[in-house]
């Protein structure tokens, strides 16, 4: 294997082999510690333009699945793995990862130390990094990584036109408004009757009310939400029609800022499938899967809203119910496809809300 480095803006450097595509890819440095669903976190809109540091230390163990992938290829820029598996073991195993990355030009590193590069992040926080494999030809310069900036990941994301998804018995009729949507919220809401219309991010809200759904779903996706002006202005106008609303991820954060809350950058984010999360009206605590680096300020929501969940961490937000309207939203993602299912329920709670409605 030819070696790679990584570089980080910092000016730390890690000295690495090459695996998956060769060339070299800028990026935001961002760590998930979770132990299984690689294939998940490869193929999850929410990582768009960011590097990916994998902190459990094998990784392509069971291979390449691809019904298991939320969306048709990767959105990551890169990919950091402490060592990957090159003879996977698993029934359902289609393909090699280093062979997936090759063919869908994602660049990795692996031997690195992993351990010691999610330590830096935690300390000093997100940074852009940049992979350069052997014989590229690349400088080490830092300016560019310095200058990075995520822009324009909803639209690079988001479906670009409109589909439909429908169940063996149709019960209810929901609409899922695509900000970079996971696969499995549909397949989730397909599973309990409801025929989905996907739409792009880009649909106004009156077209949205044309299709007179039941209830309409608000996706996971990419990049700061405030940077999304519009399509806050779209969903303010649909808010006011009092439709059951049910917002994951960034999905959470629009609806927020819809109604005059504000969101923040957090120092590191929230990436793995064991974040706990407290119900603050039971106090019980859920584990969860998250994937974001915003979330929504706990004391800026007006008036109708109310913190729902907090992150047992941090005391983050990571839930919130309105009472002016028919509307819940969360930060974690319950239909979280590689685990855990802890909050599976809150789809059950959706659809509860539509038939009361």
């Amino acid at each position: 294997m030819h070696k790679a480095y990584l570089i980080l803006e910092n000016g730390t450097i890690f000295e690495g082999k090459s695996f998956g595509a060769s060339g070299e890819a800028v990026g935001e440095i961002v760590f998930t510690t979770a132990m299984t669903g690689y294939l998940e976190t490869l193929t999850d809109p929410s990582y768009y333009g960011q590097i990916v540091v994998q902190t459990f230390p094998l990784i392509g163990n069971y291979g390449v699945i691809p019904s298991d992938f939320e969306s048709e290829c990767p959105h990551v820029k890169a990919y950091i793995v402490r060592d990957w598996c090159q003879e996977p073991s698993n029934f359902r195993c289609e393909g090699d990862l280093d062979t997936f990355l090759k063919k869908e030009g994602v660049i990795g590193i692996y031997g690195i130390d992993t351990r010691a590069l999610t330590k830096i992040v935690r300390e000093y926080g997100v940074m852009n990094g940049k992979i350069i494999t052997e014989g590229s030809n690349s400088g080490f310069g830092l300016s560019e990584l310095k200058n990075y900036t995520i822009r324009d990941a909803v639209k690079n994301t988001t479906c670009k036109e409109e589909k439909v998804i429908s169940p063996v018995s149709v019960k209810r009729k929901v609409v899922l408004w695509d900000f970079g949507a996971k696969a499995n919220i549909a397949r989730e809401l397909v599973a309990r009757g409801c025929e989905v219309t996907v739409v792009p991010s880009f649909t106004k809200a009156q077209r949205i009310l044309e299709l007179a759904p039941d209830g309409i779903m608000l996706s996971n996706g990419p990049g700061d939400p405030a940077e999304n002006t519009e399509i806050i202005e779209e969903l303010k106008k649909v808010c006011e029609k009092k439709i059951p609303t049910f917002g994951i991820c960034l999905g959470h954060q629009l609806l927020a800022l819809s109604q005059g809350a504000k969101t923040h950058k957090l120092k590191y984010g929230h990436r793995g499938a064991n974040q706990p999360c407290e119900n603050v009206d039971t106090g019980r605590v859920y584990i969860t899967s998250q994937n974001h680096g915003y979330a929504v300020v706990n004391d800026s929501l007006g008036e109708g809203a109310k913190v729902w969940f907090v992150n047992a961490n941090d005391g983050t937000c990571e839930g919130i119910r309105y009472e002016n309207m028919p509307a819940f939203s969360v930060q974690f993602h319950p239909e979280a496809c590689g685990g855990p299912l802890d909050t599976g329920f809150l789809f059950d709670s959706f659809i509860k809300m539509i038939d009361e409605n």
